[in-house]
């Protein structure tokens, strides 16, 4: 079935989200092909999400768990969501269609007031801890935010925000000791609040990419998109079972954390563990100490693992998933051969919300991707957009019940081609439907699992005072994927040593969010130019690529 337009009545009184939605003829083509994907017109997705789980499990079954244990029942979280709505809305005056912007590493306050913000009918805009000013601010003018929940130990750069860009931001504080903190106003709060019945296809989430460019391109989620992911790779793919302890490594706004640890974990009755942060020596440690059975990370951190022999720590796992980036074939050996675990991977991107290609068990293949999720179709498309066969590399294009939709943004018409979502993948299909993956077909910088835009690590280093210009490209490294390799002019007569590579980083870290700062930096007297002056960065990767190939020539010789 094939959801047709026009869209469903509004429950939103701040039409924004709506306004801004692409032209119809824009979007890419939407299936709804299995029974589970067939959704009613008015739906928020906070009910299905906490309010069904709690009746269906019990208010007293664990939902979120710490480290440090901290520990929130079903019922609990349905109360703070609840109180929290009741906050925004009898507090700070939020109306249905506003929106709320979230600073925080991933602790419960934040999945409160994730859940909080939809049952007030307001749409949520997530944003990671490690942000700075600089990159919140086109987020925050693409988005305009009028209310911000927000981390007491995360304060600085959403007030420089609110100072320079939204002088009309609320800021509300939450886990600090003020009286106007969060907490302190739940508390005043009865806990029962009737969820805005929004419909199915308003947006109840923005979120931000990682953009190539400094101008991050605004993903639009509907309320039943949310669901979506689960009723898809969720529910066939992954397969939550109530007993399982959830960890995922990935913050809450990237929209791979969200759907591992509120959107799966709640929807099975599952428990999610919330860590701000670990090294993945810590990240093994605290799988075998918490009882974790489900883990979620990049293939860095299994590789870390692998490489300092604490494998064994992950022993009790029933399930891994892999996604960030293609995990190496060899990686998943050692995983299997020493743990038996089949790792899942699994292409997703935030156009779509979430996985749409992968495979879990026996139908797992060894260094491909996997197959379509039930509920999604796939193909490659070549230069002219036209499908290719089997073994034939190219774009990599899906069809689902999700797709792409920008918030105003002409950059709209490059990922849809055809009705596809064109990811930005290079894959090529074999003759039984698997996919396997050849590499980005943009400037973006995989490592780690993040995704890092050159260009913005370029104006951050430009910025400064010794840097007469500067070119980002990424380094293939066996531990991260890729690593952002920095090739930088200085001013004459400033030693390009490396102290002054040291400085340059610390200044990016100062700048941009510290994952993204050059761990590389390469000082050259001038950088390749064509006559016309453009940059020419192919040259640059072809520096790097030549390099590899002469310590690959030497280490067979």
């Amino acid at each position: 079935m094939t959801l047709p337009l026009p869209l469903s009545p509004s429950a939103h009184l701040d039409t924004f989200t709506r306004d801004q939605l692409p032209p119809a003829h824009l979007w890419p083509t939407l299936e709804f092909t299995t029974p589970e994907l067939r959704y009613p017109d008015r739906l928020n997705a906070a009910t299905e999400l906490i309010d069904t789980p709690t009746a269906l499990f019990g208010p007293d079954r664990p939902a979120l768990r710490t480290p440090s244990g901290e520990e929130w029942t079903y019922g609990e979280l349905r109360t703070r969501a609840n109180q929290i709505a009741q906050v925004l809305t009898e507090d700070l005056g939020l109306v249905p269609g506003r929106r709320v912007l979230l600073r925080s590493p991933n602790n419960p306050w934040t999945v409160a007031c994730w859940l909080g913000v939809l049952k007030a009918g307001g749409v949520v805009v997530t944003t990671m801890a490690a942000l700075r000013a600089r990159e919140l601010s086109p987020i925050a003018e693409r988005t305009r935010p009028s209310i911000a929940l927000v981390d007491h130990r995360f304060t600085d750069d959403v007030y420089a925000l609110r100072d320079s860009v939204l002088p009309s931001l609320t800021v509300v504080e939450y886990g600090g000791t003020d009286a106007r903190d969060l907490e302190t106003r739940v508390a005043a709060k009865s806990g029962e609040f009737t969820t805005v019945e929004t419909a199915a296809d308003d947006v109840a989430l923005l979120g931000p990419t990682s953009g190539s460019t400094g101008a991050p391109k605004v993903t639009m989620h509907f309320h039943r998109d949310i669901l979506s992911i689960d009723n898809t790779f969720g529910r066939h793919t992954l397969g939550l079972a109530p007993d399982d302890l959830v960890a995922c490594t990935a913050p809450l706004a990237f929209t791979f954390g969200l759907g591992m640890l509120v959107v799966f974990p709640l929807r099975a009755g599952a428990c999610a563990l919330l860590t701000e942060a670990a090294t993945p020596r810590q990240l093994a440690e605290i799988v075998r100490s918490q009882g974790v059975t489900v883990l979620a990370t990049a293939p860095t951190a299994y590789r870390a693992i692998l490489r300092e022999g604490a494998e064994r720590r992950l022993a009790g796992l029933r399930i891994g998933v892999s996604a960030g980036e293609h995990i190496p074939r060899a990686t998943w050996e050692q995983l299997h051969e020493r743990l038996g675990l089949r790792i899942i991977d699994g292409i997703g991107a935030t156009e779509l919300l979430h996985i749409f290609i992968s495979a879990a068990g026996d139908d797992i293949r060894p260094g491909s991707t996997g197959r379509p999720v039930p509920g999604y179709r796939a193909t490659v498309l070549g230069v002219d957009g036209q499908e290719l066969g089997p073994g034939e590399p190219g774009r990599l294009g899906v069809i689902g019940p999700v797709g792409c939709r920008y918030l105003d943004d002409k950059r709209q018409r490059d990922y849809v081609l055809g009705g596809w979502n064109v990811t930005g993948d290079i894959f090529h299909r074999d003759e039984d439907g698997y996919f396997h993956y050849h590499a980005r077909s943009d400037s973006m910088i995989v490592s780690s699992g993040y995704n890092i835009g050159g260009p913005e690590v370029e104006a951050a280093i430009d910025t400064h005072p010794d840097v007469v210009e500067s070119a980002v490209v990424a380094r293939p490294d066996p531990e991260r994927g890729s690593i952002v390799c920095a090739f930088v002019v200085l001013r004459d007569g400033v030693p390009g040593d490396a102290a002054k590579a040291k400085e340059i980083q610390d200044h990016v870290k100062q700048v941009l969010a510290p994952y993204k700062y050059p761990r590389e930096v390469r000082f050259h007297s001038a950088l390749p130019r064509n006559t016309s002056g453009k940059l020419q960065r192919f040259a640059l990767r072809r520096i790097i690529e030549d390099e590899q190939a002469s310590a690959e020539a030497v280490a067979e010789s």
